[in-house]
């Protein structure tokens, strides 16, 4: 049986560093407590540590090279469809033209 993979709130993964961090509680404890694997915390607490509190932005709150990576993979998909609708009309133009 596979297990699901959780998604918890950046407000609780804020709560969850907080008490390693300043309540001074080690990993292990944080992860009964909250029943969230030591490796997972581990990875929190690096996100916090490199971000800070923006670590955790959520679905819809992308970071700006994320926004700019979706608009231009969106305007990449879009030329292509156009590309490919002249590529048909011309081959369509071609074939009555004779």
């Amino acid at each position: 049986m596979t297990k699901v993979r959780g998604q918890y709130p950046p407000e609780f993964k804020l709560r969850a560093v907080a008490m390693m961090t300043d309540q001074g509680l080690s990993v292990a404890e944080v992860a009964r407590q909250l029943g969230v694997s030591e490796s997972r915390l581990h990875e929190w607490k690096k996100a916090v540590r490199e971000k800070g509190t923006t670590a955790f932005p959520g679905s819809g709150h992308q970071t700006p090279l994320e926004e700019e990576t979706r608009r231009l993979r969106a305007d990449v998909k879009r030329r292509e469809r156009e590309r490919d609708l002249l590529t048909k009309a011309t081959a369509f133009f071609a074939a009555h033209a004779k």
